[in-house]
This record gives structure tokens, sequence and C-alpha cells, in this order.
């Protein structure tokens, strides 16, 4: 008869385990690079455990980012992990794809026929800002030349814009000439223009969709008083639109406000593929509705990738997964897909709007209708209530939300605003949980008011 060693089950358990191996039994590194390698699985499990301390994505309704995305786009961003987006004679193909997608815009955004469009793809709708401001100050530089004109003294008008604005300004010596939000707006309007535009402003800048607000600006009607200024004055002063978020929901949703290139004076229109777009973290675009408006002076010939092709970015090497992504999109949901998508958003907005409207504390200052799907308002009354709008923040982030709560910008900075973006995958039921903690939120700070001041800023929100 065959004879027969005994095993021990039970052997090598300890070093399988995640959380008997030798790497989990001590403080992770942080400022220094351990000196023997781990397992991959060991690692893996050991930071996601560490990522469970950040915030749920779902619930971040500060955010105006994509935060879900469907099966289709996860394995696309997988097979395209090592492209290179500024390789395009290595990765033609992403090169061409890239290319269609700004060809959509531009169509999107009814540039004049015949093809005379151009732009391109970068990381975000801060990058494509930047890029279309520095083309602003280089062709407005480049009239003065002509004219024998000085050219020291750039400047840039705008409303409450995004910071990237600030940081255009700063980084490349533009002066910004932010135009105070009068009493009862919460945007640029015309006329505040004639006093802040002269012969050095290099452009305009109109948002669709305030960053702190969300509702857009009058670029039509702006767009009219800087034809009446260029009349009286002769300052042909060229529009810029930041439709960072916008870009991708008024020509669904709003297809009759005129705001793109229907306009001649809109030079260059900036959007984030990754908000209202849907794709993934990490792209933007920006289109010229000409070509000339692109100044050559900014455009590089880079050769040394394996073939010669102009390049035009803040950076330069860039993961060319999230262009994929986006093209997958448009082919995905088309034009009634998209509207499908942020119509089912704005009916959410409208019902948080409506129960934030009821609850009693809160003035609406935006229901969700006429620009991006999302809902601000202030405390009625901020000097009597028993809370701030800050403490309802706190409130609510122990049961996950995180809801901004900050000041409306110069001259109306006396306002304090809480603000609930609906994005994909924000839910109706999701946000029927908000209300109903809201709700209790609420009658908590009533009945138990913090000690601190109910005015007091705290802890806000970076938007």
């Amino acid at each position: 008869m065959a004879l027969h060693e005994t095993k021990d089950v039970n052997a090598g358990d300890a070093d399988s385990d995640v959380f008997t191996s030798a790497l989990s039994s001590q403080v992770l590194p942080k400022y220094r690079m351990p000196d023997d390698h781990s397992p991959t699985e060991v690692v893996y499990e050991l930071l996601s455990n560490e990522l469970l301390l950040d915030g749920n994505a779902a619930q971040n309704l500060a955010t105006f980012c994509t935060t879900w995305s469907d099966d289709g786009v996860h394995r696309l961003m997988n097979q395209c992990l090592d492209k290179n987006m500024i390789d395009k004679d290595e990765y033609p193909q992403t090169a061409e794809i890239e290319a269609r997608c700004v060809n959509i815009l531009a169509d999107l955004w009814n540039a004049p026929p015949g093809g005379a469009a151009t732009g391109c793809s970068t990381t975000g709708s801060s990058e494509a800002a930047m890029l279309g401001g520095l083309a602003l100050k280089f062709r407005w530089r480049s009239r003065r030349q002509a004219q024998g004109l000085p050219v020291d003294r750039p400047n840039l008008v705008c409303g409450p814009v995004q910071v990237c604005w600030e940081k255009f300004a700063r980084y490349f010596d533009v002066e910004l000439r932010q135009v105070p939000v009068e009493a009862d707006a919460t945007g640029l309007r015309p006329h505040q223009l004639a006093q802040h535009v002269d012969e050095n402003t290099i452009g305009v800048v109109a948002i669709l969709g305030v960053t702190y607000t969300c509702d857009y600006e009058p670029v039509a009607e702006i767009s009219a008083e800087l034809d009446r200024i260029q009349a009286e004055h002769g300052w042909d002063i060229p529009i810029h639109v930041d439709g960072a978020s916008g870009g991708f929901i008024a020509p669904f949703l709003h297809p009759d406000v005129v705001w793109d290139f229907r306009l001649p004076r809109v030079a260059s229109v900036n959007t984030s593929g990754h908000k209202y777009g849907l794709a993934p973290l990490g792209v933007g675009w920006i289109v010229w509705r000409t070509a000339d408006l692109l100044p050559r002076d900014l455009v590089f010939d880079v050769d040394y990738l394996g073939g010669d092709m102009p390049t035009f970015a803040l950076n330069f090497s860039r993961p060319g997964g999230e262009v994929i992504a986006q093209y997958y999109l448009f082919l995905r949901l088309g034009r009634a897909g998209y509207r499908s998508v942020h119509e089912a958003c704005v009916a959410t907005a409208q019902y948080l709007a409506g129960e934030i409207a009821a609850m009693g504390p809160f003035t609406l200052l935006y229901d969700g209708l006429g620009g991006l799907p999302a809902v601000s308002y202030r405390l009625t009354d901020p000097e009597g209530s028993a809370f701030s709008l800050y403490d309802l923040s706190d409130r609510l982030r122990m049961r996950g939300w995180q809801v901004p709560s900050y000041p409306l910008p110069a001259d109306r900075d006396d306002t304090v605003i809480q603000r609930v973006l609906i994005r994909h995958g924000v839910t109706r039921d999701q946000i029927a949980l908000l209300v109903d903690d809201l709700r209790h939120a609420v009658d908590h700070l009533t009945a138990t008011p913090p000690p601190t001041s109910a005015t007091e800023p705290r802890s806000g929100f970076h938007h």
C-alpha cells in the first residue's frame, strides 16, 4: 500500500494574508522609499484601505467633475494607459480621434462652415482658458505693435471668474479687471463694461455657468455692448467664452440661447470634457472660430518624437485615454443622449430647489433652470439665524455630504451661499436622502445652536 505524508493545511497562510504581512505590521513609509519590495496584492489592499479616508465622490456635491463612468469608459481608459497624447506620430489614431472631437465641438458651437475653426484638447478647462487668454494677449500685442503703440499694459475684463483666470493674469503679466457684482446680480452685466474696458483690453471673458451661482452671463448682450463701444471708441475687443461647464449644457438644453460662434465677436470657447462633457478627469477643450485667431507664434513644431507636429499647450506629456473616452461618449450618447442625461439632472435639481424653498430658512438664488443643473441658496435671515451655512456644511459632512458654503464675490461678499451640483450619476433618491439629512441638520442646529457666531466664516470649499 502506498504511503502518504500529511500536509500542514495552514502552511503559508500567514504569508498570504494581507493583514499579517510584514508591510501591514508597520506604519507605511512616508518619507523614504522602503529597502525591499512587497507583494502586489498587499500594497494594493493597504492603499485601498487608506483611501477609505477620502470622501465618497458620489456624495461630493461641490464638484462639477465627473464622478461616475460606465464600463466602456473604464475599459478604454485601461487600454489607453500607455498612450502619450503629445506623441502624435507614434499614436496617429489617437491624434485623429482628438481632431474628430475638435470638429464635433466646433459644429456643436456653431463655428463658421467650411472647416475654418481650429482647436485642441488640454488637461482641463483651466489650461484651455489660459491658452485662450494667451491668444488674446498675442493678437492684441501684434495689433498694437503694427500701429506703433505701447504694449506694456494689457488688461482682461471679466466678472466673477474661476481662479484659473487669476492665475493667467498673474503668470502672464496681464491686469485682471474683475467687475464687481451688483446688488441684485450674479455675474457680469453688459452696462458695466464701459467703465472697465479701454484700448489696452485684450478681451472680455464671459462665463457660461458662473462658478458661484451656476447661471449664464448674457453673452449676446455683452457682445452688443462691445459693438456699441467699438462704434464710439474704435476698440475692437474680442470675447472669450469660458464654457467650462455650460459649453456642454447650453447646446442641448438651451439651443436658443445665443452665446457661441453665432456671435462674430466670440473668438474662442473653452470647456471641460470632464465636467458636463461626462468624460473622466483630465480633459478640456478649446476651439477658435477661425485658425487665424490662434497666433502662429504660440505654436511649437516638435520633431524629436519621430515626426514633425505642431503643439500648443502649457504642459507636454499627458495620457490619451480621456480624449478617447470623450469620443466614445460622443458616439454612445449622441445629441439625444446628452440631452436626456442633462434633462434628468435638471429635473433632479428642480426637485431639490422645491424642497429647499419649502424648508423655511432658505431663499433660492438659482433654481436649476436656464443654466447648469444645480441649486444655490442663502439663509433668508442670516443675522437672526441660530446657525450659519458654514455650520450647516459641517453638520452635513457628518453624514458624508460635501456641500460648499462660501461668500459671493465683491461687491456681494457679505452674502454667504450654498451650492449643490447635480451631475450624471447623482440620482433623485440620493438627493431625497440629502433633503432628509438637510432637514434633520436644520432642526438640530436650531434646537442646539453652535457656540460660534452665526455669521463667522470658517472652513468652506475651494470651487
